[in-house]
Formats: structure tokens, sequence, C-alpha cells
């Protein structure tokens, strides 16, 4: 599975945009493949919860949606192995008080370079979701702009 994500991440080089989106198993099973193509690359694993997290709870509440965008290509800049960024524990970016689209933070920075992300949410009948519909954080996106990777539970 590894050896697919791998070339994977070589194939979308050359696309406008290169998102990949890993979702199926378990969310530490999600991590864990994450971490292991870091590791075979050279790359580490930017934790946008923590990291992230950090820098905001510096800034006053009402300037942190002003300020998120430019913190977290900061980061991206900071944590990216030349043309790689490897993304972890996202939720943070669906607080509503950070009036983010999280999916389009995500495709923005895979203009730049290929993002290997872990989707903190489900695929249901070719939808992306997060959270339950009725939630404060619920999303529900298509497909278009990415490429999902299903990673077996059991592989």
């Amino acid at each position: 599975m590894i050896e697919r994500l791998h070339r994977l991440v070589t194939d979308v080089a050359s696309l406008h945009s290169k998102l990949i989106l890993l979702l199926g198993a378990t969310p530490s099973r999600n991590s864990a493949v994450l971490r292991e193509l870091g590791a075979r690359l050279g790359a580490g694993v930017l934790n946008v919860g923590a990291e992230l997290g950090i820098r905001l709870a510096s800034l006053p509440q009402k300037q942190r949606p002003l300020d998120v965008i430019s913190e977290l290509r900061d980061l991206a800049d900071e944590h990216a192995k030349g043309d790689l960024l490897l993304l972890d524990h996202l939720e943070l970016l669906f607080d509503p008080s950070l009036q983010l689209d999280p999916l389009n933070v995500l495709k923005r920075h895979a203009h730049a370079r290929s993002v290997v992300a872990v989707w903190p949410g489900q695929l249901r009948d070719g939808r992306l979701t997060y959270a339950e519909i009725g939630h404060p954080e619920f999303r529900d996106y298509g497909l278009n702009g990415l490429v999902p990777f299903e990673i077996e539970t059991n592989g």
C-alpha cells in the first residue's frame, strides 16, 4: 500500500491540483500510513491542530480568522520537504470561528506542491463529509480537484 501511495504522490506532481486525501480506515491507521510515507520520503508530518493551534492561541479571538491563512502558509513552508507537504490532524480547520472552507484551503496549498493529508471525515457515496448534518462543523464536498486514497483497515 505504501508503494502504491508513493507512486501516486509522484504521479500527481504534474497535475494542477496535487491533493491526495487519505481516508477509509481509522484515524490512527490513516495517520500511521502518513507517517510511514513521510519516513520513506524523508518528510515530516505537520500536525495542523497542534502547531496552528499554538500560533492562533497567541492571537486575540477576533484576529484569528484574519491571520489563520497566513499562519498556516508559514507552517506549510516550514514543514514542506521540497515539493511535498504532509498534513495530519486537520480538525481545527473546521472550527466555525475561523471562517474557513477547509477543503478549499487544502486545494490552494496543493497548487504549489503535492499535499498528502489525512481527511478527518468520511467518504460516503462519492462525497467527502466531516461531522454529521446539523453539527456546526458539518461539511459535504464532491471529489473535484483531489485524489482520494482509501486505506484498507487491515492492510
